[in-house]
Order: structure tokens, then sequence, then C-alpha cells
């Protein structure tokens, strides 16, 4: 009997410190990811200071907020004079449900790999520098009701997998230089046409079956 209660014991104590690991290899990875956005920024204004990498976890880092299971939910750095570059290690924040680094002067592109954020609901990106394709891989965001990518510097057409998003209530990609045509499927069929102003070379909406999606775009 003492063996059995032994074991037990020796199980639970197993199970318990498993459970501690778990979450510190999630903590560590979402830090990772986290601080690999910090280094590819400018801050002058210092409001990354508390990001420090050799915290166990980045829940208690300013514009941080997480779960009662301690994964990262949110990213507010929104109007925080920010400038630089996206990272794809924003890819990794899987539990990640709002991205919001509006109103900064971030350059570059937007990281493909944004479109492994499974749980997003808010993806705010306007009022930036940023420039290229609006990946297609943001197709793959079931969860996003708000996407908000005005005023930058954004090319090419507006991906279709978006019209395939049934959660999605506000896209406003106006002020950019888009192409193509406006989707009028699924969720698009709702967004006002103030939302896609001032393209100079996007048309629309489209004429579905009548007209290629991707003119203008060559």
């Amino acid at each position: 009997m003492v063996g059995f209660k032994a074991s037990c014991m020796n199980s639970m104590i197993w199970v318990f410190f498993s459970l501690i690991l778990v979450n510190w290899v999630s903590g560590n990875s979402e830090g990772d990811a986290l601080f690999a956005l910090r280094k590819s920024l400018k801050d002058p204004d210092n409001v990354l200071e508390s990001w420090d990498p050799n915290l166990v976890s980045p829940c208690t880092w300013f514009h941080i907020t997480c779960n009662s299971d301690n994964h990262v939910t949110r990213v507010d750095l929104g109007n925080s004079n920010l400038s630089g570059n996206l990272v794809p290690d924003l890819g990794k924040l899987e539990n990640l449900q709002y991205l919001e680094l509006y109103k900064n002067n971030i350059q570059g592109t937007i990281p493909a790999e944004l479109g492994n954020l499974k749980s997003l609901i808010s993806l705010d990106l306007y009022n930036n520098n940023i420039s290229g394709n609006i990946p297609a891989e943001l197709g793959n965001l079931k969860s996003l009701v708000f996407l908000r990518l005005n005023n930058n510097q954004l090319t090419g057409h507006i991906p279709r997998e978006l019209a395939k998003i049934s959660s999605l209530k506000v896209v406003d990609v106006s002020n950019n230089h888009l192409c193509g045509t406006i989707p009028t499927s699924g969720p698009f069929e709702h967004i006002p046409l103030e939302n896609f102003e001032n393209n100079a070379r996007l048309e629309g909406p489209e004429l579905v079956g009548l007209a290629s999606y991707d003119t203008n775009c060559v």
C-alpha cells in the first residue's frame, strides 16, 4: 500500500511538473516571437522597454494581454511611434486574437505567416507605410472579423481567398495602390464602397464571370 501511494504521488508530481514545463516552453516560444518583433522595430519612446526576453513569460510585458493559460491573446501597439518591419515570427502566436499596430510608421510587407493565426479576430495595420501585396494566406484566418489595412502603400489585387471568411464584417483597404476589381461575394457583399476608395487602379464592383478580377494588375 505504501508503495502504491508513493507511485501515485510520483505520478502526480510528474504531471504537475510536465504542465509547468509545457507552459514555460509555450511562454518562451511566444516571448521569442515577440522579442523578434521588438528587435525589428525602432522605438524612440521606449514603449517596448518591458519586453525582456529573460523573463519566463511575456504576460508581464506592457501592451501584451494573456488568457488564463498564459498564452498571448492581444498585442496592443497602436499609435506608439514605432517604425521598422513586421516579422514572420508573429505567425507563431497561435492563440493571438488581436494584433493592433495601427498609426505607426511600419514599413516592409505583411508576412504571409500571419495566415497561421487561426484565432485572430482583428488585424489592424492601418495608417502605416506598409507595401507589397495583401497575402492570400490571410484567407486562412477563419475567425477574422476586422481587417483594416487602409492608408498604406499596398499594391496588387484583393485576394479572393478573403471572400471565404464567413466571419468577416469589416474590411477597409482604402487609400492604397491596389488594382483589379472589388470582390462582391461572401462578406464583401456588405462592405461599403468607400472602404475601397482612393485606389487609382481598383475597379468595381466585380461583375462575376464577365471580367478577370486581376484586370489592371499587369
